[in-house]
């Protein structure tokens, strides 16, 4: 069985099988590339591996360092994707710049991919290591140079197991075997007894250097231990560390209760599992109890009804069949179900990795247990399951190798109940339990005093005291050890403790759910970012630092300024009146221009070529009076007093009066979806659909669109439930791309959902905070869900805050949805945090926006109106008062039409895609279009409509208004 320790390095070969046995049968072999690059015509070679490792007070801390070489002829962008075993930490990385291993520096998770995707752009050094999904980490390097070599290491902390009386200490080495060379230094806190031959201690240190085909597969030693309680505390950083270890009688076996709770994750995830080492477990568990009765609660992205099954001499044919047929299918809903009072315990089968809807687990009574069993390795979220397993006097255990006999003696032994007495002068203690099942308990915490006093009672033994060690320890280590610790226990709620798992992970360089570790090329990087560097650059970045606050107030200021001039440029459009009569055939330039226009050919959909130059719009109309409402709000007056006049701005004066004063209708073209599985699917009877989507969903598991696609399907065909639950498996994909969820939220929004596309938005602002759309796709979505003061805050932060230049013009998209918040709401809004010079609500005819899912393309929104006359990035106001927002050419929009008085007649609607530089997330642009009618006023009509394009199909009819 593979050592839980040093998981993380088979990770990197896994794909090759197991590479061990002699170093002669290895010679024709070439080593496997342990960090892969995109495209590279030659893989990534490891020239040199340095392993360092040292044991103190049963923990291994152990260093790497590798040495790669690109020999391709071109720059690439190094991943290397690696897991942990559960408890294990990576506690420090470096980077090699200009020939110096330069440590790096903890950061919020979503801030250390925000920067680390701005500064490849300048084609600049970085280096980011994040955890994913579960306990899986990735490392990216950037740049590989062109036949040059990078350098990086490495730190690891972990725990040793325990067999016997002697901790043990296992080193895979198969990771640097194709190393051309390879140094050990390794250094013990006792004399080590066992290894390989050629690799043995020299009292309590190993050195030695070779090839790396000279490794064999794993060292392994065993380090005498002695079986008696000892607390250590040493100062780090001015405050004193504790840790206490105990050793505890393993426990016995208990009796099972004879009514049983299973709550069975059948997700999408849920393929990752091992479903032949999880029911030969269920086979112990029901032997052991003989009689009983069963509940079974299937989890998805919602809860299934509870069904009853009845075991007979530990007999559940009935129960493991129908476990044998439940599809793996939609989110992790881990939440919803309901805690039945006559349950005795329950047991959680489940990775752990919730990603829909509430994340509170139902209470259970003081007589009930929870255990939560994971089979899927690396992927589990072993923080959440155990948090939630242990706060209901259960455990968690992991099914990992061939040791099912080993889980099931955990499972069906009396979980060990701990209590310590006032712990005065001890603060934020953690009781680690994980290695109970060895005989040992381990206590940390931090403490007021450098003699604290310890007492703690196990099961239902006396009250003992823990001694205090003579011997020196390492405050360095406690500190780390508690730290380790502490995060694992926040980690049982990653969103609550959200901002103290940071604070932590920052604290002690950690890399965690919430924070990665990051390495930049220059003081100037760090400081544009605001990310405080290592200790050699600190001085001069806390200087530099102050000065750099105060500019940045300066230019906040300055941008909400010019926000102010831009939304008093729209009021005067707003304000102005515009011919609705039919454009003259020729009377001057102006209308010769206008013409041109209108004639023109529609834009190439082409990246190749640069968009045509337009003439630049003729100057419109001088401005007619202000009316009555104009000039209430240039006085000074807020949106609560001007919501009934803004509702019926269109209906007065008579010199005011819209050219339209009929109804506005809008229709959408029918848009089906014309993939093969599409087309397959339709062809059947729909109470058969779900069935036919199963028989196709394996072949087709990493494909967003064949989701989308059959998500259509059930919607038209009127199974709303199960069309939620196709959609949700978006959540399950990846949970670190955000361009996906903003799919799903944008899906949720328009299947009716927007309670449900809140926590997804939610999501996606803490991802991708950088990118105004974040904010704004929330403020919609809590509109929606009936969240208006709550809305306000995202909203009004895409028009104060300054985002970079390829999203100019989304403040005024933002703003006008704002106000029209503000005008419309039932009841008053607080307003005070937005700037009084931009509360103007400006109700409209029509409007049209489009928001695309993907960076680094480009999508354009064209409005032909019954002048037969097109509006589009190059013609952006019409003769008839028309207006097109800013061009958005480097992804994800939105783009924006409006029309105050609309002239009676057709306005086309379509979407033209103009071309991308980036591989799609779904392999197609997906579209999302929103239309309104009588925009700003209490008779507002919306609707909305998500599509894809392709490149081969370039322009699409999203649909029509008619104004009559």
């Amino acid at each position: 069985m593979v050592p839980k320790s040093w998981q993380w390095c088979l990770g990197w070969v896994a794909w090759l099988g197991v590479l061990a046995g002699p170093a002669e049968a290895q010679q024709a072999w070439r080593a496997p590339p342990l960090i892969s690059v995109a495209k590279a015509e030659q893989p990534i070679q490891l020239l040199r591996a340095s392993i360092e490792g040292e044991v103190q007070a049963g923990v291994t801390q152990t260093r790497i360092e590798l040495e790669f070489r690109n020999p391709n002829r071109r720059v690439m962008e190094g991943e290397l994707q690696f897991p942990l075993a559960d408890g294990q930490q990576v506690t420090g990385f470096a980077l090699d710049i200009d020939g110096d291993l330069r440590a790096a520096v903890a950061v919020p998770k979503e801030r250390g991919r925000q920067v680390f995707e701005q500064v490849i752009r300048q084609k600049v050094d970085p280096a980011l290591l994040e955890q994913t999904a579960g306990n899986q980490f990735r490392l990216r390097v950037y740049p590989l140079p062109a036949g040059g070599t990078r350098r990086v290491q490495l730190t690891l902390r972990d725990a040793m197991p325990v067999r016997g009386e002697a901790w043990q200490w296992r080193l895979p080495l198969q990771f640097a075997v194709g190393a051309g060379q390879v140094r050990l230094h390794l250094q013990a806190s006792s004399v080590p007894q066992g290894g390989t031959d050629g690799f043995r201690f020299n009292g309590r240190e190993l050195t030695w250097q070779g090839s790396g085909r000279q490794l064999p597969a794993e060292l392994q030693w065993q380090l005498p231990m002695q079986a008696t309680a000892r607390m250590q505390v040493a100062a780090y950083d001015g405050q004193q560390y504790l840790l206490a270890q105990v050793p505890v009688a393993r426990p016995g076996a208990r009796r099972l209760p004879g009514h049983v709770g299973l709550l069975w994750d059948a997700s999408g995830s849920a393929v990752h599992r091992d479903r032949a080492r999880e029911f030969a477990l269920l086979d112990r568990y029901f032997a052991a109890m003989g009689e009983g009765e069963v509940q079974l609660t299937v989890l998805r992205d919602t809860a299934a009804p509870a069904r009853r099954f009845v075991v007979r001499g530990g007999d559940w044919s009935a129960l493991r069949k129908t476990l044998e047929q439940e599809p793996q299918d939609g989110a992790s809903g881990l939440a919803g179900w309901r805690a039945d009072p006559g349950v005795g315990e329950y047991l959680l089968f489940s990775d752990g990795l919730l990603n829909w809807g509430g994340d509170a687990q139902p209470s259970l009574s003081a007589n009930q247990r929870l255990f939560a069993i994971s089979s899927a390795g690396a992927r589990t979220d072993s923080a959440r399951l155990r948090g939630w397993a242990e706060g209901n006097r259960g455990r968690l255990l992991l099914l990992e190798g061939d040791d099912v006999a080993a889980v099931a003696a955990e499972l069906l032994s009396m979980p060990v109940d701990v209590a310590l007495a006032d712990p005065v002068g001890l603060r934020e203690v953690v009781l680690d339990r994980r290695s109970i099942g060895q005989g040992w308990l381990w206590i940390l915490a931090r403490s007021d005093d450098d003699t604290p006093a310890l007492k703690l009672r196990v099961g239902e033994g006396d009250w003992q005291s823990v001694p205090l060690a003579t011997d020196k320890a390492d405050g360095a280590l406690l500190a780390g050890l508690w730290a380790q610790a502490r995060l694992q226990q926040l980690g049982t709620d990653p969103r609550r403790n959200r901002e103290a798992m940071q604070r932590l992970s920052q604290a002690f360089s950690l890399v965690s759910e919430g924070t990665s570790l990051i390495v930049l090329d220059s003081l100037e990087d760090y400081l544009r970012f605001a990310i405080r560097p290592p200790a050699p650059m600190r001085a001069e970045y806390e200087q530099r630092f102050a000065r750099q606050v105060a500019d940045r107030d300066a230019a906040r200021r300055s941008h909400l300024d010019a926000v102010a001039a831009q939304w008093k440029e729209r009021e005067q459009w707003w304000n102005r009146r515009w011919p609705k009569d039919a454009p003259p055939k020729a009377a001057g330039p102006d209308a010769r221009q206008r013409v041109a226009y209108a004639e023109a050919p529609a834009p190439a959909a082409a990246m190749a070529p640069p968009r045509p130059s337009m003439l630049p719009p003729p100057p419109p109309p001088p401005p007619s009076p202000p009316t009555d409402l104009a000039a209430e709000v240039a006085d000074g007056a807020s949106l609560d007093r001007v919501v009934v006049s803004a509702a019926s701005a269109n209906a007065a004066p008579a010199a005011e009066a819209a050219a339209n004063d009929g109804a506005l209708e809008i229709r959408l073209a029918a848009w089906v979806p014309d993939s093969e599985a599409a087309k397959r699917l339709r062809n059947g009877p729909s109470s058969t659909l779900y069935a036919r989507y199963l028989a196709e969903r394996a072949a087709n598991a990493d494909s967003s669109a064949f989701f989308l696609d059959v998500t259509d399907l059930l919607l038209a065909a009127g199974q709303k439930p199960l069309a939620l639950r196709v959609l949700s498996n978006l959540a399950e994909m990846d949970l670190d791309n955000r361009h996906l969820l903003r799919v799903l939220g944008y899906r949720l929004m328009q299947a009716g959902e927007p309670a449900l596309a809140v926590p997804v938005f939610e999501q996606v602002r803490v991802m991708a905070e950088d990118e105004p759309q974040s904010f704004r796709d929330l403020g919609l979505a809590l509109e929606a869900s009936g969240q208006a003061q709550a809305a306000l805050q995202p909203l009004y932060e895409v028009v104060q805050r300054e985002w970079d230049s390829r999203f100019d013009g989304v403040a005024l998209i933002a703003l006008d949805e704002l106000t029209n918040l503000v005008a419309r709401s039932r009841t008053p809004l607080d307003v005070q945090m937005i700037d009084p010079r931009l509360r103007k609500a400006m109700p409209l005819d029509l409007r049209v926006v489009l928001a695309w899912d993907s960076d680094n393309s480009d999508m354009d929104l064209w409005v032909t109106d019954p002048n037969g006359e097109r509006a589009y990035y190059g013609n952006r106001l019409t003769r008839q008062g028309g207006q097109m927002s800013q061009d958005f050419t480097g992804g994800y929009g939105p783009e924006q039409f409006s029309l105050r008085d609309a002239k009676p007649g057709i306005y086309k609607v379509e979407a033209n895609y103009f071309g991308s530089r980036e591989q799609l997330v779904t392999g197609w642009a997906t579209l999302m279009l929103r239309l309104s009618t009588h925009w700003g006023t209490p008779g507002q009509q919306d609707k909305a409509v998500t599509m894809r394009l392709s490149e081969t199909e370039s322009t699409v009819l999203v649909g029509e208004f008619e104004v009559r």
